[in-house]
């Protein structure tokens, strides 16, 4: 048993104007209307003894609807502030955030209603170049930047 494990997929591109990462925003009620430290690479549980990288791809094909292929570069594993423990492979590629499909899952809602909603589990995405994804992503993933421009060499 691995304990709290996430994987995913910090994805990059270089246009004209910089380099640029794609991050998520959470759906649901609860982060609708939180915006900056709310973003996140796509990622989710790894289930069971499921090889990381695979579980990475998974969750973001899950996430968006992009199936991402190319060098995958392994980052440091961040342990989140929860204490589960994130591993990141950094590829360069583009998905267009105007198109995602998202799953979905189903809460209560409004708490104590009776009522279940469905909610997408991302229900937005966007390209940021490195200073408005540090303000928009999770404080606890922000290490992954430092270690994307490491490991890319910028």
């Amino acid at each position: 048993m691995r304990g709290r494990v996430s994987a995913g997929l910090l994805l990059y591109r270089s246009p004209a104007t910089g380099l640029e990462v794609f991050l998520v925003h959470p759906g649901g009620p609860f982060w609708a209307k939180r915006d900056l430290g709310a973003w996140s690479v796509p990622k989710g549980e790894v289930d069971g003894d499921e090889d990381l990288l695979e579980a990475a791809r998974r969750e973001v094909r899950e996430e968006t609807g992009a199936s991402v292929v190319g060098e995958f570069i392994e980052l440091a594993a961040l342990r989140q502030p929860g204490g589960k423990v994130v591993h990141v492979w950094a590829v360069e590629g583009d998905i267009d955030a105007s198109s995602i499909t998202s799953n979905t899952f189903s809460i209560e809602w409004p708490p104590r209603s009776g009522k279940s909603q469905t909610f997408p589990e991302v229900d937005r995405a966007g390209w940021f170049a490195l200073d408005e994804a540090r303000e928009k992503l999770l404080p606890g993933q922000r290490p992954f930047l430092d270690d994307l421009m490491r490991k890319i060499d910028r």
